[in-house]
């Protein structure tokens, strides 16, 4: 059953290019970079949360990591990661669900990564579920790197509201299972000239978390 939320996505994804989304970016720099300096082995499990038509597991690809999935609400987002990949496609698990009531494995992952996700989340019982998939799929010690509107940021995107995060306010979301290693704030220029100020956050999962 399609949802209205999967339906939104998916008029999203056929309506432009990805070149012409407004979260579009050739390369994500930032994470990329934060995920080399992690020196993940090839075979630790990564995730990447409303996976869209990034290039993230392209370059996740090329550097030869082999156990990627790629998740995303939108269909026909992952349809042209697959297209552009190739051959390649084969090497990532594609899971298309709403990461608010997908099913994921117990401490499958060493890293899940999500650009532009949470912040759509503007209901407390979203964010919940979010959260409380993040737990069970990330391994003890894996590492959690975010992306979210910070308040300088447009309070829309995409035609919906997005709940903007200040650091504090992050840390403070995630709980006390998750410490803050790196942060960084980005200005991201729509392909339409828009500013959109992000702030990107990686975390670590607690060896033994503490109740939330």
């Amino acid at each position: 059953m399609t949802t209205d939320r999967q339906r939104h996505w998916d008029e999203i994804y056929t309506g432009k290019p990805p070149e012409r989304l407004g979260w579009y970016r050739p390369q994500l720099e930032t994470p990329i970079a934060w995920i080399r300096e992690l020196g993940l082995t090839r075979d630790a499990g990564l995730l990447d949360v409303g996976a869209g038509a990034s290039t993230l597991i392209d370059d996740l690809v090329a550097a030869g990591f082999e156990n990627l999935a790629a998740l995303d609400i939108s269909a026909q987002a992952l349809a042209i990661t697959r297209k552009r990949l190739g051959d390649s496609a084969d090497r990532v698990n594609w899971i298309v669900g709403d990461i608010t009531t997908v099913l994921l494995p117990a401490e499958a992952y060493a890293l899940w990564h999500d650009r532009a996700v949470f912040h759509f989340l503007t209901d407390d019982g979203d964010r919940a579920a979010y959260l409380a998939r993040l737990e069970r799929s990330l391994k003890p010690r894996g590492h959690a790197l975010i992306g979210v509107f910070a308040p300088e940021a447009p309070p829309t995107c995409s035609g919906l509201p997005v709940r903007r995060y200040s650091l504090d306010d992050l840390v403070a979301t995630l709980g006390p299972g998750f410490r803050l290693e790196l942060d960084r704030k980005e200005l991201h220029v729509t392909p339409g000239g828009v500013e959109q100020m992000y702030l990107y956050a990686q975390f670590r999962r607690r060896a033994s978390a503490p109740a939330r």
